[in-house]
């Protein structure tokens, strides 16, 4: 069972020990703390010598941390919706080893606001009947975190035995992904990530273009890590369909809802949960497809000598998507006089407070961490039933 823990201002503090610099914007150098350069971590000889460093840092700057706690959380939100504002949003990228038949170390990334902290390996210790793809387990602080063999999930061969960890927040639980090397983090334009459905990577949401447009540009893997947890924990992603049987929600009669997600698995488990609250709905892969289609839909009602709301009882939409995210769809239904009184939930696996926070600022109705199925029933009712 992976940890369940929420995210906090002291929480999201991170601490980085890398083989490399590491180029950080400012806002994350606060919360990404210090870290371990190359001449610091070939002086630390041991693993417990590192937890050692990594508890000394953390007591040293405690106090500082509570009093602070609640001025950071708050300039990354503010940090987190100018982002959003630009249509922009930055990835942590890093290798995993080399790829079969390219001896290529191919660029893979990350959501830098699902990234908890990145440390050098610790001491793991193996579970008896894990999965293959499960190491086992570490003490992070006190908290046990799951570690999952990234490079062999994605069919990679490190040069060595990967030796940094990236502990993630998806769906407010925490795990471990090993990793060969980090490289940077990036800020992109949500335009600059493409669809890879098709191009047969499966494990795979979307291509980012790390130099935007250009003919050379560097190209990164971002992960469908919905469909990586699917995998590695089945047990929990049936419990949590078992859990959707028998909820009911009731839409205005001709209505539907709305659902844009760029993962395939998030997309089935959210189809089954519809299905379930006996709930018609129309599913798009992103943001984009999602607001031509109203575009559509609000022209036809027009013809009708209907409105869009006699169509569309709600959006549901998940926030990282290629070509356009779901706060700019947000934003742009809420702006447009059209569709401004739809309302619309943020469905996502970017949990913790500052993100969830932040969603209240973009003009979202509410928001629900994926994949909450009693939750999600709760609040499609409780929106429905106000509007």
């Amino acid at each position: 069972m992976r940890s369940r823990r929420c995210a906090s201002g002291l929480t999201r503090k991170v601490s980085i020990f890398n083989s490399g610099k590491i180029k950080l914007p400012n806002f994350k150098r606060r919360q990404f703390g210090g870290y371990l350069n190359k001449s610091n971590r070939e002086s630390v000889q041991d693993n417990q010598s590192i937890r050692t460093v990594v508890a000394a840092a953390a007591s040293d700057e405690l106090y500082n941390l509570m009093d602070e706690s609640m001025n950071e959380t708050m300039r990354d939100i503010d940090e987190r919706t100018n982002l959003a504002g630009n249509s922009m949003f930055e990835m942590l990228l890093f290798r995993l080893g080399e790829a079969p038949g390219t001896g290529r170390h191919e660029l893979f990334g990350i959501n830098v606001f699902k990234v908890r902290e990145i440390l050098v390996m610790p001491e793991i210790t193996a579970m008896a009947n894990a999965s293959a793809n499960v190491l086992g387990v570490a003490n992070i602080r006190g908290q046990m975190i799951t570690v999952l063999d990234l490079p062999k999930i994605m069919g990679c061969i490190p040069n060595a035995a990967p030796g940094l960890l990236l502990v993630t927040e998806f769906s407010r639980t925490s795990q471990g992904f090993a990793v060969e090397d980090v490289s940077e983090i990036v800020r992109l334009e949500w335009k600059h990530l493409m669809s890879a459905e098709g191009t047969g990577g499966s494990l795979v949401t979307s291509i980012a273009k790390l130099d935007g447009d250009g003919p050379n540009t560097r190209l990164a893997q971002v992960l469908d890590v919905e469909q990586i947890l699917r995998d590695a924990f089945p047990h929990e992603q049936q419990a949590a369909q078992d859990a959707q049987l028998g909820t009911q929600v009731k839409l205005s009669p001709g209505t539907v809802i709305l659902v844009a997600d760029d993962s395939a698995v998030a997309r089935l488990m959210i189809e089954d949960g519809l299905k379930a609250m006996n709930v018609s709905y129309i599913m798009t892969n992103s943001g984009q497809e999602a607001w031509d289609r109203l575009q559509i839909m609000a022209k036809q009602a027009e013809a009708e000598g209907k409105t869009i709301n006699d169509q569309i009882a709600l959006v549901l939409t998940d926030l990282e998507m290629p070509e356009m995210d779901g706060f700019t769809l947000t934003r742009n239904i809420k702006l447009d006089p059209r569709f401004k009184t739809i309302p619309v939930i943020i469905h996502s696996s970017l949990t913790g407070t500052t993100n969830e926070e932040h969603v209240k600022r973009v003009g979202a109705d509410a928001y629900v961490a994926k994949f909450e199925a009693t939750e999600l029933a709760a609040t499609l009712h409780r929106v429905l039933t106000r509007t």
